[in-house]
């Protein structure tokens, strides 16, 4: 069959420009987050059981708090008792035991439409993901793999929203958060992976460094441990959302003070990761041809990566500035997708390596 490249061009465009999209929605997420905002609206999809919500909450029932709750309940029973069918009894008995799950909060005008938003982005964006697989139907004659992963990346798509009704019914229960969060990256990945397959189909790639093989390992290295690192920030997170509750939300500047270890062990992680991308980037420049997309790429890496340290010490320093929290997150997510890329464009690189001069 002939190769369609208007087809394959827009298809490439479509995946790369939804991957920034999810980006977007992860920042979005961040600043529902670091607003305090996530209980915006107590139900979902819906909003107080409207497609728009409230502005008020003279538009309310005066029992409002009460009717949600019960409504929250009946759904975390529900997920409960998925969770003692699976084998997580443990885990089950968590959430029934949990009282912090009970508490319902008052309408605020504000928190809910913040919410409402990231809402209406994660249907666009959700929309996207369809559009993607939708025209990667057209090129199973050129790769398989592209409508498959496009398939499988749609009812991940529809388990995220899941998983996103289960974080409101259980009042954001941080480890379900983390869940959310896991799989926003795997989303990501799954998108750029589709993204480079449609790059291939007619691309000749220049072999522009020596020494790939060491380059990767190295490069898939700092990815491992940088995963790790994400979970380990949103522990973090949830232990500053404790230690602000405990504060009543005054006094900034005590909370980082009052962190455990996962914070002592998150900064100090993050000096691991900047060194191995510190040798990354040297081995970069020196085996790889300036102006290549590895070159640039890593060079964004690694200024992504710095940024992020930077932004971690402000947050640090400076009394956990709101506005930082979420671009913290950004730059955390942002790390994840580039090294992916890198790996895949390292690993095409590795078939002739050895056959380059030195």
């Amino acid at each position: 069959m002939k190769l369609n490249l208007k087809s394959l061009n827009s298809f490439r465009r479509l995946s790369l420009i939804t991957a920034l999209a999810v980006y977007f929605l992860i920042l979005v997420g961040g600043i529902v987050r670091s607003t305090g905002s996530g209980m915006g609206c107590p139900d979902w999809p819906k909003c107080f059981g409207s497609w728009v919500p409230p502005t008020s909450v003279n538009q309310l029932p005066s029992n409002y708090q009460e009717i949600y709750l019960e409504k929250r309940i009946v759904k975390n029973d529900r997920f409960v008792a998925s969770l003692e069918r699976l084998g997580f009894a443990k885990k089950a008995e968590e959430i029934k035991n949990d009282k912090s799950i009970l508490i319902e909060e008052e309408f605020n005008a504000s928190k809910t439409w913040i919410e409402y938003v990231n809402r209406l982005i994660g249907a666009i964006i959700g929309l996207l993901i369809l559009a993607v697989f939708i025209r990667s139907i057209s090129l199973y004659s050129v790769d398989k793999w592209i409508p498959i992963l496009s398939f499988i990346n749609l009812i991940l798509l529809l388990f995220q929203a899941w998983i996103g009704s289960i974080v409101v019914s259980t009042n954001l229960l941080p480890w379900m958060i983390t869940v959310h969060m896991v799989l926003a990256l795997i989303i990501v990945c799954l998108l750029l992976y589709v993204f480079y397959r449609a790059l291939k189909v007619n691309y000749v790639p220049k072999h522009t460094m020596r020494n790939a093989n060491k380059v990767y390992t190295l490069l898939l290295v700092g990815f491992i441990l940088m995963i790790p690192q994400i979970v380990l920030g949103t522990q973090v997170r949830e232990a500053i959302d404790h230690v602000a509750f405990e504060f009543g939300n005054l006094f900034r500047g005590q909370w980082i003070n009052n962190l455990g270890i996962e914070f002592l062990i998150h900064r100090s992680y993050s000096l691991v990761l900047l060194l191995i991308h510190a040798v990354l980037m040297y081995w970069i420049y020196k085996y790889t041809v300036r102006g290549s997309k590895i070159y640039w790429l890593t060079k964004l890496l690694f200024g992504v990566i710095v940024l992020e340290i930077l932004s971690g010490v402000g947050m640090a320093y400076f009394a956990i500035p709101a506005f930082l929290q979420p671009i913290h997150l950004l730059f955390g997510a942002l790390i994840i997708g580039i090294q992916f890329l890198l790996l895949l464009f390292i690993g095409n690189q590795k078939v002739k390596s050895d056959s380059i001069p030195s």
